[in-house]
C-alpha cells in the first residue's frame, strides 16, 4: 500500500512516502463546466462544491460517505430525477471532495504529504469512518499518517506547509502530531541524523568528509507559516536542549526567506509600482511575521547577532511595525552596536526615490542606546570591553556618515548633529570623520562658506594621520583656515622629529604664508567689472577663474 515517490529538490533528491489506494483508471471528466464520471447508469445525485457540479451516482458514495447518508436520507427513490446536494464548505474544496469520491469510485488515487491533510479533512467531513464501512478511507488516512507521515522529516513539514491554505485545518489531531514529530527530529543529535535535509549555506558543500552541521534543520523548517514555526520553536525552546545561538540562528533563517530586504532599492521601488491593495496586503503579512519573530528573539547574550538585529529594524522602519517592535530593537540592537557594520545602519525610508533616503532618527536612537550603557559604572574588565567596542562604534558611524552624506537633500545641519552624536573620547583619529566631511562637500557643491567652515570645526587635525592630512591640505575642498591649522600641525610634527624633517620644517612657513596671502586676498571686496555676472558664480577651471597676478592659479570658492 506505501511506496516510496521521489520528489525533485533544487539541488538533489528526497525521499517522500505516498499511499495508493484503488485499482481503476481515473473515468472523471468534464463536460460543459460539470464533472461526471464515465458509467453505463444514469447519474442520480448531483453535487455541488462551490463552483463546480457533479453527476455522481448514490450507490458507490453513500455506500462510504455517512454524511451524504443523512443528507439523501428523505429521498423515497420514486422520483427519478437526481438528488441535489450543496457541500460548500468541504475542507479542501473540489480537490479534496474528488479525491474523497474517487475512492468510493475505487479509482486509483495518491495521497502523500502534499495533499494528506485535505483529504483527511474532507473525509471526516464526509464520515467516511469504519462505523459507516469497514476499511474506509478515515482509518487508510489515520494509518498512513502514524507509519510514514509522522515518521519522515520532510513529509510533517509538507504536510503542514500544504494545509495552510485549507480552512480549518488547524485541527489538533493533525497539527500537534506534527509538530511533536518535527522536534523530536530537532532534538536529535546531528551524529545521529540519518534522513535528507535542505542546507545552502555557501561553501558547505565543497567540505570533504563534512558533518551534519547543528543548525541542519533550520532551512526546512523556514517553509512553516509564522504561527506554526512559532509554536514549533515554542516547544523546542522549552526542551532547553538547544543553545540560544541556535535558536537565533533558526530565526534568522526564517527571516531572511519570509521579509524583504530594504536595502535591496531596486525591488523596493518594483514593488511600489504594483497596485496599493496588494502592498498592504503584503506589507500587513510581513509586520506580522517581524512582529512574531521578535517576540521569540531569546534574552540571552549572543544569542542573535547585532547585523541580524539591525536588519530587523530596517524591515520595521519599511513595514510599519508597531512602536513597541521597534523599542524593543533599538534597545536590543543598541546593546551589540560594535557588531555592526555601516550598511547595517543605513535605514531606507520606504519610498521609491532614487538614490534613498535614510531614516536617521532610528542609527541616532540606536547609537543613543549604546552611549547610555557605555555611560554605566561597570567593573573593570567591563569597561575595557566597552572601551574596544566604542572605537568600533566610532569607526563605525564615521562610514555611516560618509554613506548618508551622498544622498544630495541631506541637510548639513543634520549632518552635523549626527557627527556630534559621538562624544570626544570615542574618536582616536579623525580619518573617518574627515573623509564623511570631504564627502559631504564633495556631493554638496553649493555649500556656503559658513557651512563649510561649521562642518570642518568639527575636525581635529591633530588626530588625522600624516596620510590623511597631506591629503586634506592638497584638497580644494577644505577651507583656508583649516588648511591653515593642517599646516600648523605638520610644522608642529616636523619640529618634534628633531632634524629627520628638515625640510618639511623651511617649507611649511612659506606655505602658510601663501594661505595667510591668498585668505587676505579672499576677503578683500571684489574689484569693479564691466559684467558683473561673472563674479557672481565664477566656473571652475575657466579663465574667470585666473588673475593677471597668479596665472593659471584656480581661484578658491
Amino acid at each position: 500500500m506505501y511506496e516510496s515517490f521521489l520528489i525533485k529538490d533544487i539541488k538533489k533528491f528526497f525521499t517522500m512516502k505516498y499511499m495508493k489506494l484503488g485499482t481503476k483508471p481515473d473515468t472523471f471528466y468534464t463536460e460543459e463546466a460539470v464533472r461526471s464520471v464515465l458509467s453505463d447508469v444514469p447519474a442520480d445525485l448531483i453535487i455541488h462544491v462551490n463552483n463546480t457540479k457533479y453527476q455522481l451516482h448514490k450507490f458507490p458514495l453513500l455506500l462510504k460517505c455517512g454524511l451524504l447518508q443523512r443528507l439523501c436520507s428523505d429521498d423515497d427513490g420514486v422520483d427519478a430525477a437526481p438528488v441535489p446536494v450543496a457541500l460548500h464548505d468541504i475542507p479542501g474544496g473540489e480537490e479534496a471532495f474528488e479525491l474523497c469520491a474517487k475512492f468510493c469510485y475505487g479509482i486509483s488515487i495518491n495521497i502523500g504529504a502534499g495533499n494528506f491533510v485535505a483529504a483527511a479533512l474532507a473525509a471526516r467531513f464526509l464520515r467516511m469512518t469504519e462505523a459507516v464501512a469497514k476499511g474506509n478511507l478515515v482509518a487508510k488516512l489515520d494509518s498512513f499518517f502514524d507509519s510514514c507521515i509522522l515518521q519522515g522529516w520532510k513529509d510533517p513539514i509538507a504536510a503542514l506547509t500544504a494545509a495552510w491554505r485549507i480552512s480549518g485545518w488547524s485541527e489538533s489531531r493533525i497539527v500537534q502530531p506534527c509538530v511533536d514529530a518535527i522536534v523530536e527530529k530537532i532534538l536529535t543529535p546531528p551524529s545521529k541524523v540519518t534522513w535528507s535535509y535542505t542546507y545552502t549555506r555557501p561553501g558547505y558543500a565543497k567540505k570533504a568528509h563534512q558533518s551534519v552541521p547543528k543548525d541542519w534543520w533550520t532551512e526546512d523548517v523556514s517553509e512553516l507559516d509564522i504561527d506554526v514555526f512559532r509554536s514549533l520553536l515554542s516547544t523546542v525552546r522549552a526542551a532547553r536542549l538547544l543553545p540560544p545561538p541556535l535558536i537565533g540562528e533558526a530565526l534568522h533563517v526564517y527571516a531572511c526567506k519570509h521579509l524583504p530586504d530594504p536595502l535591496n532599492h531596486a525591488a523596493a521601488a518594483a514593488t511600489a509600482n504594483g497596485q496599493s491593495s496588494e502592498l498592504e496586503t503584503a506589507a500587513a503579512k510581513q509586520r506580522r511575521v517581524l512582529e512574531t519573530i521578535v517576540t521569540m528573539i531569546p534574552g540571552d547574550a549572543g544569542a542573535v547577532t547585532g547585523r541580524f538585529l539591525l536588519r530587523l529594524l530596517r524591515v520595521a522602519s519599511y513595514v510599519g511595525a508597531s512602536p513597541s517592535t521597534r523599542a524593543q530593537l533599538v534597545r536590543q540592537a543598541g546593546a551589540q552596536l560594535d557588531e555592526a557594520r555601516a550598511v547595517d545602519l543605513l535605514v531606507p525610508m520606504p519610498s521609491s526615490s532614487d538614490p534613498p533616503a535614510y531614516d536617521v532618527g532610528a542609527a541616532e536612537a540606536v547609537l543613543e542606546h549604546f552611549l547610555a550603557l557605555f555611560q554605566r559604572p561597570a567593573p573593570p574588565d567591563e569597561r575595557r570591553r566597552m572601551s574596544a567596542a566604542m572605537e568600533k562604534v566610532a569607526r563605525t558611524f564615521d562610514e555611516y556618515l560618509r554613506a548618508v552624506a551622498l544622498h544630495a537633500d541631506f541637510p548639513v545641519g543634520k549632518f552635523v548633529d549626527l557627527a556630534e552624536c559621538l562624544p570626544d573620547i570615542a574618536r582616536n583619529d579623525h580619518d573617518g570623520l574627515y573623509h564623511a566631511i570631504d564627502t559631504y562637500l564633495k556631493e554638496h557643491p553649493e555649500l556656503s562658506k559658513a557651512d563649510k567652515k561649521r562642518l570642518c570645526r568639527m575636525i581635529d587635525c591633530r588626530k588625522l594621520s600624516p596620510d590623511v592630512r597631506a591629503q586634506a591640505i592638497s584638497n580644494d575642498r577644505m577651507p583656508l583656515r583649516t588648511i591653515v591649522q593642517l599646516l600648523f600641525v605638520e610644522q608642529e610634527r616636523a619640529m618634534g622629529g628633531g632634524g629627520a624633517s628638515g625640510s618639511n620644517s623651511a617649507v611649511a612657513p612659506d606655505a602658510i604664508a601663501m594661505l595667510a596671502a591668498r585668505k587676505e586676498k579672499e576677503d578683500e571686496p571684489p574689484a569693479p567689472a564691466a559684467d558683473h555676472k561673472s563674479d557672481v558664480h565664477r566656473p571652475r577651471g575657466g579663465h574667470a577663474a585666473t588673475t593677471a597676478n597668479a596665472p593659471g592659479r584656480t581661484a578658491r570658492r
